[in-house]
């Protein structure tokens, strides 16, 4: 037996390489190697796709979820405010009446005690100072004309030299806390 040396792949009539051919086996030029690698990329750049939608998706829930809790915290500092100003109300009303009626027992005192005179002006003053630092002050509309959205009218009486629906008397002080209206005031109206 001879060992002779035959190349691979196809040859011709005397043993040799066909013009053109390898005698050496390689993979095919573009072949699947290829379409291999492009799938790779085809994969790859679909995995990024995905994830960019994602990420867009939780930046967009994020985004909301932000707008929802400053919408939130802004109702809710807004409903605190409101319950504060309800909470200085009621007990503005019941300050009021204090001082109402403190305001009487001055009007009735008229000289006699004055011991007691001096005590009760020295409350009334402290309960004046106190609605005062809480921004409430007391509306005296004396001489302006009738507002039915800020008094209460009583009743009405012809004064002379005076428009009718001019306040010619309060009966008692309104209040009010900034624009708010505590307690109208009680008036008697021009006619």
């Amino acid at each position: 037996m001879t060992n002779e040396h035959r190349p691979a792949g196809p040859v011709s009539d005397s043993g040799l390489p066909l013009p053109g051919e390898s005698s050496e086996s390689s993979p095919p030029a573009g072949g699947a190697a290829e379409s291999g690698a492009q799938a790779v990329e085809n994969d790859f750049d679909a995995l990024l796709a995905d994830a960019h939608r994602e990420r867009d998706e939780y930046l967009e829930l994020a985004k909301r979820t932000k707008a929802d809790f400053e919408n939130f915290r802004k109702r809710v500092g807004a409903d605190v405010q409101a319950a504060q100003a309800r909470g200085k109300t009621e007990v503005a009303r019941e300050v009021i009446d204090a001082v109402d009626n403190l305001e009487r027992a001055l009007e009735a005192a008229d000289g006699e005690g004055e011991g007691l005179r001096a005590g009760v002006e020295m409350v009334l003053g402290s309960l004046r100072e106190t609605l005062q630092r809480h921004g409430i002050e007391a509306v005296d509309p004396k001489g302006e004309k009738f507002d039915p959205n800020q008094h209460e009218a009583l009743s009405t009486m012809p004064v002379e030299g005076t428009e009718g629906g001019t306040v010619v008397e309060v009966m008692q002080k309104g209040y009010r806390m900034g624009e708010q209206l505590i307690r109208p005031a009680r008036v008697v109206v021009s006619a």
